[in-house]
């Protein structure tokens, strides 16, 4: 199942919505911003509770 979540893109600060996949307990990938079209990094893992916690970081910080 597909979970909506908002960032703010790490390169141009527009809030962007992501599809979070519930499914895995831990993800690490590139999705590309909405607005800028540059790669954000992301962290994803879900707690106990099903609440997700989304880091995203440049991919030069990464």
């Amino acid at each position: 199942m597909s979970v909506p979540y908002d960032i703010d893109c790490p390169y141009c600060g527009e809030n962007i919505e992501l599809l979070l996949d519930e499914s895995l307990p831990e993800q690490c990938y590139i999705e590309d911003c909405s607005v800028c079209c540059r790669p954000v990094v992301l962290a994803v893992s879900f707690d106990a509770d099903g609440v997700p916690h989304v880091h995203a970081a440049r991919e030069d910080d990464a």
